[in-house]
């Protein structure tokens, strides 16, 4: 019964940094647009030039 005393306030500050941590994370933006980098995978990118090498003619 006394460990309730050490882990409810760990527990609250637990609580409390993570709705700090979502609150900061909505304010700089990290849920603003949940689609593109979702989708970004399916596209493929013609315009970046091949890393392999080329033969020789």
């Amino acid at each position: 019964m006394e460990i309730l005393f050490l882990l409810v306030p760990i527990a609250l500050i637990f609580i409390g940094l993570a709705i700090k941590l979502l609150f900061w994370a909505v304010k700089n933006g990290q849920y603003d647009d949940l689609n593109t980098e979702g989708q970004r995978i399916l596209f493929d990118d013609e315009s970046k030039p091949s890393t392999a090498p080329k033969k020789p003619e």
